[in-house]
Protein backbone atom coordinates (compact mmCIF):
# COMPACT_ATOMS: atom_id res chain seq x y z
CA UNK A 1 0.00 0.00 0.00
CA UNK A 2 0.73 3.77 -0.50
CA UNK A 3 -0.53 6.93 -0.47
CA UNK A 4 -1.82 8.11 -3.83
CA UNK A 5 -2.73 11.62 -3.29
CA UNK A 6 -4.76 14.32 -0.53
CA UNK A 7 -7.43 16.09 -1.44
CA UNK A 8 -8.36 19.74 -0.98
CA UNK A 9 -11.13 21.47 -2.23
CA UNK A 10 -10.29 25.37 -3.72
CA UNK A 11 -12.33 27.95 -5.16
CA UNK A 12 -10.64 29.20 -8.27
CA UNK A 13 -8.70 26.20 -9.92
CA UNK A 14 -6.72 28.79 -11.89
CA UNK A 15 -5.13 30.50 -9.39
CA UNK A 16 -5.21 27.28 -7.15
CA UNK A 17 -3.35 25.64 -9.93
CA UNK A 18 -1.02 29.20 -10.76
CA UNK A 19 0.38 28.88 -6.78
CA UNK A 20 0.92 24.84 -7.01
CA UNK A 21 2.84 25.55 -9.88
CA UNK A 22 4.36 28.71 -10.35
CA UNK A 23 4.98 29.37 -6.58
CA UNK A 24 5.72 26.05 -5.46
CA UNK A 25 7.56 24.92 -8.54
CA UNK A 26 4.92 21.54 -8.57
CA UNK A 27 3.47 20.40 -11.94
CA UNK A 28 0.46 19.56 -13.86
CA UNK A 29 0.25 16.45 -14.64
CA UNK A 30 -3.43 15.73 -15.24
CA UNK A 31 -7.00 17.57 -15.46
CA UNK A 32 -10.55 16.48 -16.17
CA UNK A 33 -13.61 18.14 -16.40
CA UNK A 34 -16.66 16.50 -15.61
CA UNK A 35 -19.65 18.27 -16.75
CA UNK A 36 -22.68 16.58 -15.29
CA UNK A 37 -21.40 16.30 -11.78
CA UNK A 38 -20.43 20.06 -12.40
CA UNK A 39 -17.05 20.06 -10.83
CA UNK A 40 -13.24 19.47 -12.04
CA UNK A 41 -10.14 17.72 -10.61
CA UNK A 42 -6.80 18.83 -11.39
CA UNK A 43 -3.48 16.85 -9.74
CA UNK A 44 -0.78 18.54 -9.03
CA UNK A 45 2.50 17.12 -7.65
CA UNK A 46 6.71 17.45 -8.04
CA UNK A 47 6.87 13.81 -9.39
CA UNK A 48 4.56 11.67 -11.62
CA UNK A 49 1.84 9.89 -9.78
CA UNK A 50 3.21 6.22 -10.12
CA UNK A 51 6.52 7.66 -8.30
CA UNK A 52 4.89 9.92 -5.50
CA UNK A 53 2.17 10.84 -3.61
CA UNK A 54 0.49 14.35 -5.21
CA UNK A 55 -2.33 16.66 -4.30
CA UNK A 56 -5.90 16.22 -5.96
CA UNK A 57 -7.34 19.79 -6.20
CA UNK A 58 -11.48 19.71 -6.52
CA UNK A 59 -13.52 22.53 -7.80
CA UNK A 60 -17.10 22.89 -7.93
CA UNK A 61 -18.24 24.34 -10.20
CA UNK A 62 -21.22 26.36 -8.39
CA UNK A 63 -18.60 26.90 -5.20
CA UNK A 64 -16.08 29.89 -4.53
CA UNK A 65 -15.43 29.47 -1.00
CA UNK A 66 -14.86 26.85 0.97
CA UNK A 67 -14.68 27.14 5.20
CA UNK A 68 -11.51 25.45 6.60
CA UNK A 69 -12.47 23.98 9.85
CA UNK A 70 -10.55 22.53 12.20
CA UNK A 71 -9.87 18.89 10.98
CA UNK A 72 -6.92 20.01 8.94
CA UNK A 73 -3.61 20.72 9.06
CA UNK A 74 -1.45 20.89 6.79
CA UNK A 75 0.46 19.39 3.93
CA UNK A 76 4.12 18.97 4.26
CA UNK A 77 7.11 19.58 1.81
CA UNK A 78 10.58 19.36 2.46
CA UNK A 79 13.05 21.72 1.33
CA UNK A 80 16.75 22.21 1.05
CA UNK A 81 16.39 25.50 3.01
CA UNK A 82 13.35 26.50 4.45
CA UNK A 83 14.37 30.56 4.53
CA UNK A 84 15.00 30.68 0.98
CA UNK A 85 11.63 28.89 -0.02
CA UNK A 86 9.86 31.50 2.17
CA UNK A 87 11.78 33.96 -0.02
CA UNK A 88 10.96 32.60 -3.13
CA UNK A 89 7.50 31.62 -2.36
CA UNK A 90 6.84 36.10 -1.21
CA UNK A 91 9.05 36.97 -4.67
CA UNK A 92 6.41 34.87 -6.55
CA UNK A 93 3.11 36.22 -4.82
CA UNK A 94 2.22 33.58 -2.04
CA UNK A 95 1.71 34.25 1.82
CA UNK A 96 4.29 33.63 4.37
CA UNK A 97 2.59 32.77 7.84
CA UNK A 98 5.96 31.75 9.73
CA UNK A 99 8.80 32.33 9.00
CA UNK A 100 11.43 29.78 8.62
CA UNK A 101 13.05 29.18 12.41
CA UNK A 102 13.25 26.20 15.10
CA UNK A 103 9.96 24.08 15.49
CA UNK A 104 8.59 25.08 19.27
CA UNK A 105 9.91 22.45 21.48
CA UNK A 106 12.53 21.00 19.22
CA UNK A 107 15.50 21.49 16.25
CA UNK A 108 13.74 20.57 13.22
CA UNK A 109 13.49 23.73 10.61
CA UNK A 110 10.02 24.66 9.58
CA UNK A 111 8.27 27.52 8.09
CA UNK A 112 4.74 28.28 6.88
CA UNK A 113 3.14 29.84 4.27
CA UNK A 114 -0.50 29.61 2.88
CA UNK A 115 -2.42 28.87 -0.67
CA UNK A 116 -4.83 31.29 -1.92
CA UNK A 117 -7.72 29.52 -0.19
CA UNK A 118 -5.91 29.44 3.11
CA UNK A 119 -4.59 25.86 3.27
CA UNK A 120 -1.03 26.06 5.14
CA UNK A 121 1.59 24.46 3.70
CA UNK A 122 4.61 23.50 5.47
CA UNK A 123 8.01 24.09 4.90
CA UNK A 124 10.75 21.48 6.85
CA UNK A 125 13.91 22.21 6.31
CA UNK A 126 16.23 18.53 4.68
CA UNK A 127 18.41 17.24 7.59
CA UNK A 128 17.16 19.63 10.48
CA UNK A 129 16.21 17.41 12.40
CA UNK A 130 13.14 14.84 13.27
CA UNK A 131 10.17 15.45 11.40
Amino acid sequence: MRILHTMIRVGHLDRSIAFYTEVLGMRLLRQHDYPEGKFTLAFVGYQDEKDSAVIELTHNWDTDHYDLGTGFGHIAIEVDDAARACELTRQRGGSVLREAGPMKHGATIIAFVADPDGYKIEFIQKGSGTH
